[in-house]
């Protein structure tokens, strides 16, 4: 560059720009094209696929799977039998916020407040239809399954377990969406929306404790 005479200069600049600017942008293309849908790539779609296809198409995605936009906490309320002989309902507790409490500031979160219970959520609904009803034995075994977690979680809390013997439980799921940035033009609700599932009986083995 140095030997070069300056209108030489000005046109290897301009040049070294111009290379510099289509680099950037083309990144920037393959990028939203491999990314999740959001609102750039929801909004500039056609000329991200203009850009891209055909000669610059992947066949893999820069996220597998995609991350949730959604919030999910399940959560669980008991009947029970009291002491005198009554029943009583006790309110919603939500299980998924007590994870989340456990492992926020927690440098090592225990595998178990991490994924036993978001887990066992995801296999039951992944078993059973749109009415909640199991399909197949894995539906059977998924309830089984989120029944004892829910009933040894209960089984913690200090006034459920003052109060009296567990005789069924009934879980549900609170979904919200996770709303779009301020800068964003995209509206959502952000509403939450439940889905209960029915009362579940308790074994005795369960309502005594003896599910670990």
């Amino acid at each position: 560059m140095a030997a070069l005479s300056p209108a030489y200069r000005i046109a290897a600049a301009v040049a070294l720009g111009v290379v510099a600017v289509v680099v950037c942008v083309h990144l920037g293309m393959v990028f939203l094209s491999l990314a999740p849908a959001n609102t750039v790539s929801k909004r500039h779609g056609k000329a991200v696929e203009a850009w891209v296809y055909p000669e610059f198409e992947q066949n893999w995605k820069l996220f597998a799977p995609n991350p949730l936009q959604q919030n999910i906490a399940v959560q669980a309320r008991a009947e029970l039998r009291t002491k005198d002989g009554g029943v009583r309902t006790t309110g919603w507790v939500d299980l998924s916020a007590e994870d989340g409490a456990a492992i926020d500031h927690n440098p090592v979160p225990s595998h178990t407040e991490q994924n036993e219970l978001r887990r066992a959520w995801d296999f039951l609904v992944s078993t059973h239809n749109a009415e909640s009803r199991p399909v197949g034995t894995r539906g059977a075994l998924s309830e089984e399954y989120v029944r004892r977690i829910v009933v040894m979680r209960l089984g913690r809390e200090p006034d459920i377990r003052s109060q009296g013997v567990v005789q069924r439980v009934q879980v549900r799921s609170e979904t919200v969406n996770v709303p779009p940035p301020s800068w964003s033009g995209e509206r959502i609700s952000t509403r939450p929306a439940y889905r209960v599932l029915p009362w579940w009986t308790v074994t005795a083995d369960e309502a005594a404790g003896g599910v670990r």
